[in-house]
Formats: structure tokens, C-alpha cells, sequence
């Protein structure tokens, strides 16, 4: 069987159909999208329409839209520009938001920002009752994601965008995640700041967008140009702001057909794993009520024991299986990743974890493959450690 690819949560495939939507801003149309003449002129047709798709998919107007280099920036623009602008330095959040936003927080204190880091519940999600509960007067802002990159779990975000609004406070979330999986519309869920990456949906990698809600107090903090309405500095990415534009309109028309398969993987996969490890088998969040696409689970022997998840990624590699762990290697140590700390994972068992994460191509047969498989490597990894 060729190579079996389920890490769709650190990136995707190019669709097709985005990649002929960007080809002819990658040959004949090269102008500046910035320049007067016809082929500038083009170009900035093709980068409106695009601003045109991305703001009808979350229901804002093309205005609010500002395209970026992808989720990461889109998430600095956020936590830079608000507190800029309204001179507050309280920022709440989760222990398991991604690094694009803890990063900017930590990297703040530098200048005055504190950072207050909501816990999770057991399934991976916070409650509007402990944001409400962590606003202060020097609040700028809430910035809490949709859709966990590692468990799948899901925030309320309409709760929470109600007390924030009754707080006078901005709201923001990374919708990295949650884009094309979920329902996402910034005037139904209240939300004022909103980050869109196009690798996580078939789209190119290095471009995204940021929503801001029309008369939110924001400081542009990239300057250099009079691009995007003075508000994000540089020349235009038009062939990936056309792909962009393209992977977030296919994603959002076709999200109920391309989900409806992927819950089905979702549960072929998760029954499969109960079925074969029933003895050594912990799922982190609940596969039942987070994101579909995301199936994150652990091998705990026993309370300071585990299967080491490295080899597991290893060995499945050689077989050709692509998943991740949510370990990470500093200074050539690995550690366990934060978001299972925070759930109260003990460290053996968070370094044994597996990330599946699956996407609109993957196959029934690839899932009965990988489960096969994964049964033949825990099969040998535990008579080798019983030696």
C-alpha cells in the first residue's frame, strides 16, 4: 500500500482544484497586485475576489479581512495589536492554546503583559463562567482557540464571546482547526479577531487571513507598505491569496459531505483501536464530542509506564503510516507536549501518545491498514519490554 498520510492537522494536501486556481498568478499573471498598469490590475481582481470568498465563508464583510502569511502571524497581529491600541497588558487564555499565541504572551512580559492561563476541563475545554471569572479591569483581551490542534476538543465560543462582550473586552480565536470542520460565523458567535491558515484545508502553506471586526480598537504591527488599507505592510502572495481564497470556499460549501465521510473514518478508527488494545488504550478529549478529524490517544501500562510514542511513530513510519505525537524535542531532550500536561497526564503516559488526524482523501482501507499494523508494532514493543 503506498504511503498512508494521517497527519492532516499539521498540514494538507494541495487540492486540485486550489492549485489551478493559483497556477496562472504563478506564470502569466505576475504583476504587482499593487501596480496601476493591466497586469497589476489583474492581479488585484483576482486578490479581491478571494478577500470576497474568504469573508463570505465566516460571514464578514471583504473590509474585514486582512491576508497574512498564515495562522501564526495572524494570532501576533491579534495580541500585539490590541494591546498596542487600547494600552491594556492582561491577556486570558488556555494552557493549551498553541505556541502562536502563548509565545507572543510569554515574549510580552518583556514589556509590561501578563498573561492569565485558564485550566481545561477533562475534555479539553474551557467555560465562559472561568473567563468571566479571570476578566479584570486591564483586560485587552480573550484569545482562546476553536478547535485543540492535538485533542480535537471544542471551546464554546459563542458563551464566551457573550461574557467578553458584556465585559467590554475583545475576543479573539484561532480557527486554524475548526475552519471547514465546524460551522464558523463571526457575527452568530460574537467574535471580534479570527485567524485562518490555508494549509489546514488543502490550500497553499504560507498564507492566511485575520478577521477584524469593523471599529475594534487595533494597531497594525507590520509596516512597510500601503497594502491591505495601511494595515499589513508588503507585497501581496497573490497566487497564494487566490488559493487561499479557493481552499476556504470548496472547504466551507463541501464541509458537510467531506465531514460526513471523515466522522465515519473517525469512527471505523476509534472502534478499531477500543477493539485491538482494550487493555492498554486511553483516548485524550473525547472522540465523541470533539472535532471528528482529530483522534489522539495514549498506551499506559501502568501509572508511571507507558509505550514509548517515539518508536510507535517510528515503527509505523516504516510502514509507511504518517501520524504525529505531541511530544516535542528541545536541545535534543524529549518532552511531553503541554497540551496532555495540562489535562494531567503524567509524563510517561503523554510521551506514549498518538495523533491521527484524517482529512476528506483518507480511505476505510487505510484506516483497517493502520490498525492492523499498529496491533503487529505494540504486539512486538510489548514482548520487548517484558524481555
Amino acid at each position: 500500500m503506498p504511503t498512508i498520510y494521517l497527519d492532516n492537522a499539521a498540514t494538507t494536501a494541495l487540492e486540485p482544484r486550489v492549485f489551478e486556481a493559483m497556477l496562472p498568478f504563478l506564470k502569466d499573471h505576475y504583476g504587482n497586485a499593487s501596480s496601476i498598469h493591466q497586469l497589476g490590475r489583474q492581479t488585484n481582481v483576482a486578490v479581491e475576489e478571494a478577500r470576497e470568498k474568504v469573508a463570505a465563508a465566516i460571514g464578514a464583510e471583504p473590509s474585514e479581512i486582512i491576508f497574512t502569511s498564515g495562522g501564526t502571524e495572524s494570532n501576533n497581529a491579534v495580541i500585539k495589536g490590541v494591546t498596542d491600541a487600547t494600552g491594556k497588558k492582561h491577556i486570558i487564555t488556555s494552557k493549551i492554546e498553541h505556541h502562536a499565541v502563548l509565545h507572543p504572551i510569554q515574549y510580552g512580559r518583556k514589556k509590561g503583559l501578563r498573561g492569565t492561563y485558564l485550566d481545561i476541563k477533562p475534555n479539553g475545554s474551557v467555560t465562559a463562567q472561568q473567563v468571566k471569572d479571570a476578566i479584570e479591569d486591564d483586560t485587552a483581551l480573550v484569545s482562546l482557540m476553536h478547535v485543540n490542534n492535538e485533542i480535537g476538543s471544542i471551546n464554546p465560543l459563542k458563551e464566551i464571546s457573550a461574557v467578553c462582550k458584556e465585559a467590554g473586552v475583545a475576543f479573539h480565536s484561532d480557527t486554524v482547526q475548526s475552519i471547514g470542520k465546524l460551522p464558523v460565523n463571526v457575527s452568530e458567535m460574537g467574535i471580534d479577531f479570527l485567524s485562518i491558515s490555508a494549509h489546514k484545508i488543502h490550500g497553499p502553506k504560507g498564507i492566511g487571513a485575520l478577521y477584524v471586526k469593523g471599529g475594534s480598537r487595533w494597531k497594525p504591527w507590520m509596516e512597510g507598505g500601503s497594502q491591505e488599507r495601511r494595515r499589513r505592510g508588503g507585497t501581496l502572495n497573490v497566487a497564494g491569496i487566490a488559493g487561499l481564497g479557493e481552499a476556504v470556499d470548496i472547504a466551507v460549501k463541501e464541509r458537510k459531505k467531506n465531514m460526513s465521510h471523515i466522522k465515519e473514518l473517525s469512527s471505523r478508527l476509534v472502534n478499531g483501536l477500543r477493539e485491538a488494545f482494550p487493555d492498554i488504550l486511553a483516548f485524550n478529549g473525547n472522540p465523541e464530542t470533539g472535532a471528528p478529524n482529530i483522534v489522539n490517544c495514549s498506551f499506559p501500562l501502568d501509572p508511571e509506564n507507558a509505550l514509548d510514542g517515539e518508536m510507535l511513530l517510528l515503527n509505523l513510519d516504516i510502514e509507511g503510516i504518517c501520524v504525529s505525537n505531541g511530544s516535542a524535542c528541545t536541545s535534543g531532550a524529549v518532552e511531553a507536549s503541554h497540551v496532555l500536561t495540562a489535562l494531567g497526564m503524567v509524563t510517561p503516559t503523554a510521551k506514549s501518545s498518538i495523533r491521527f488526524s484524517l482529512s476528506k482523501y483518507n480511505t476505510t482501507e487505510e484506516i483497517d491498514y493502520t490498525v492492523s499494523k499498529l496491533k503487529g508494532i505494540i504486539t512486538r514493543m510489548l514482548k520487548t519490554s517484558a524481555v
